[in-house]
């Protein structure tokens, strides 16, 4: 009976199985084997060693380096702005009874916009033209500050632009998930709490966090592995030709070795993304040691 059972359950289980070899296990393996082809060619499909060289060239090439860095700058500022921002606007929103749901779809509009419209919007706003300087500036030229150009100008502001509009984009799913979250957290501890003399803070940081804590955690993770895998927002504020901008990912990166300018080399492609692999893994891996400590559940 035990082993009917079993195979039953593995029969339910194989077609998840055959989809996730199929488009997981097997590109993982591919891309892997891709990595260490030394001088492969994509028209006679060759390659003339098998080694670490193609890491080797990645980890040296200024534009990794500079992508690497546009990534690791992204996810450092917009990860934990887009939370805290998120569960400050939902704190108020939960304390809004009658015209939440009003709140909840303005905040959730930009989320359900095409990411390219957004890009296109903010390039309005920033972009400094022969015929404007964009609206931004206007307001700084009012306060007495110099118009600067945020799409073509110094590094410092580009980064600033693409940060800006990564928590534009990611803001709304989170402020949905928070809101979600404290709305679930059980009244019967605010009022104990209030019973106690307890003050508002004290109720934040002692019910409030711990109860919403698992949200919090799933919302740094996945925050995380999305702005590195960070492509499209820079592509709709500064185009295609990333590298120019000096504003590539290492997404972007993978992308040009294989369709760009520069594109037909899938080894190191395959490098880049297989080292992209282990940067986001280790986070995880971090962040779930951490989270035994400081989630609640």
């Amino acid at each position: 009976m035990n082993k009917k059972n079993d195979l039953k359950s593995w029969l339910y289980l194989l077609p998840a199985l055959l989809f996730l070899g199929a488009f997981m296990v097997y590109p993982l393996i591919d891309v892997l084997i891709y990595s260490v082809e030394e001088g492969y060619n994509s028209a006679s499909q060759s390659y003339y060693d098998v080694g670490l060289y193609n890491y080797s060239y990645v980890l040296h090439d200024p534009y990794f380096l500079q992508a690497l860095k546009n990534t690791f700058l992204l996810v450092i500022i917009t990860v934990p702005l887009s939370t805290g921002i998120a569960l400050l606007i939902s704190l108020g929103l939960s304390s809004v009874k009658k015209l939440r749901n009003l709140f909840q779809t303005i905040y959730f509009l930009p989320y359900v916009t095409n990411t390219l419209a957004v890009g296109l919007v903010f390039m309005i706003l920033f972009k400094k033209t022969a015929y404007t300087d964009g609206l931004v500036n206007v307001v700084l030229n009012l306060f007495g500050n110099e118009s600067v150009d945020f799409i073509d100008g110094p590094y410092w502001a580009k980064m600033f632009v693409l940060c800006f509009y990564t928590i534009w984009v990611v803001l709304p799913f989170k402020i949905l998930i928070l809101t979600s979250a404290l709305a679930s957290v059980n009244e019967t501890l605010y009022k104990a709490a209030r019973v106690d003399g307890t003050s508002r803070f004290r109720m934040f940081t002692r019910i409030t966090l711990p109860m919403i804590s698992p949200m919090i955690f799933y919302l740094v993770i996945t925050g995380f592995i999305g702005a590195f895998k960070a492509y499209s927002d820079a592509v709709a504020l500064f185009g295609t030709d990333l590298n120019a901008a000096g504003m590539n990912t290492i997404v972007g990166y993978v992308y040009d070795m294989l369709y760009g300018d520069s594109g037909g080399y899938p080894s190191y492609a395959s490098a880049a993304a297989l080292i992209l692999f282990v940067i986001v893994l280790t986070i995880t891996v971090i962040n779930l040691m951490i989270s035994r400590k400081n989630v609640h559940y």
